[in-house]
């Protein structure tokens, strides 16, 4: 073989290499396990989609744009406001529930036992409070009148003002029809009784100031202190309005006076600025009320 033959590639690759490797290249050395990593650049910490500061001018330290920034502040704008809405719409509540509280139906109390009542109330979240007593048809401690009436709504722990029955109390009433009103005090005084409500009618033929009815009728078993009596008046008088009659002459005023009807009296007095017979002055005034039965009195100058 030449010596040509001598320095052919063999067919299964490059010649072999030195045992120490390229006369070029320098022994690697292979990485300590302890060893710090060198710093990445800038390029490779960026997070991938956002530009970095030399790339785009308008992009703020952190690797943010103004817009990006803008939309993140609305968003925290947005979320701080609807927190606020629902902490407000929640003191509005808790206010509503403190002021009106649970509320129910005030019962029916009148006619029940002062225990069945107390019972009932309390059931209900109410108080019982006996506001009086008073003499009635009703047995003894049965409620006769409550306050608030049956059906109102009541703040739970809130009081119910009632009335209690002393029983049946006899009273001897007199007999004050026929009598005048002044008449009748003086006998319920007497009587430890006093009057009530004084109500008039008229009558034309009945005395005046007389008492036509009462209530309660005399005798005993009144369950009430206070007599009610209906008091007769006399029937009032026709009365007109006066017209004004200061400048007529005396036969004009009597033709006025005359149609009401009312009656007059003139007197005549010396007055030279007047003409004859002219009205001066008139008894009562223009537009005063005048019973029928009055008389007028006119000045009338002679």
């Amino acid at each position: 073989m030449s010596g040509a033959d001598d320095h052919r590639v063999p067919p299964d690759g490059p010649p072999d290499e030195p045992p120490n490797g390229p006369l070029d290249a320098e022994p690697e050395t292979s990485p300590e396990p302890d060893s710090e990593e060198l710093p990445k650049t800038w390029f490779e910490a960026t997070p991938a989609g956002l530009p970095d500061s030399g790339a785009d001018s308008g992009a703020e330290p952190g690797g943010m744009t103004l817009r990006q920034r803008l939309e993140w502040l609305t968003r925290v704008t947005l979320l701080v406001f609807i927190l606020a809405s629902a902490a407000f719409l929640s003191a509005i509540t808790a206010m509503r529930i403190a002021i009106h509280g649970r509320e129910v139906a005030m019962p029916n109390l009148v006619g029940k036992n002062v225990a069945e009542a107390d019972h009932l109330l309390r059931s209900s979240g109410l108080l019982l409070r006996v506001a009086d007593r008073m003499y009635s048809d009703l047995p003894i401690n049965v409620v006769v009148r409550q306050t608030p009436p049956p059906g109102m709504q009541m703040k739970v722990s809130q009081q119910a003002h009632v009335i209690l029955s002393l029983g049946q109390r006899q009273l001897s009433i007199p007999a004050l029809e026929g009598k005048s009103l002044r008449a009748s005090r003086i006998e319920l005084l007497r009587a430890g009784l006093q009057i009530g409500e004084v109500s008039s009618v008229t009558l034309p033929e009945a005395l005046g100031d007389t008492v036509v009815i009462q209530s309660p009728r005399p005798g005993n078993g009144a369950a009430t202190p206070r007599v009610n009596v209906l008091v007769a008046q006399p029937a009032r008088e026709s009365a007109y309005i006066m017209p004004a009659l200061a400048g007529l002459s005396e036969a004009e005023a009597a033709r006025l006076l005359s149609q009401v009807p009312l009656r007059y009296k003139a007197n005549y007095v010396a007055a030279a600025q007047w003409p004859h017979g002219a009205v001066i002055e008139q008894a009562p005034p223009a537009g005063a009320r005048v019973a029928v039965s009055a008389t007028v009195e006119l000045t009338v100058a002679n």
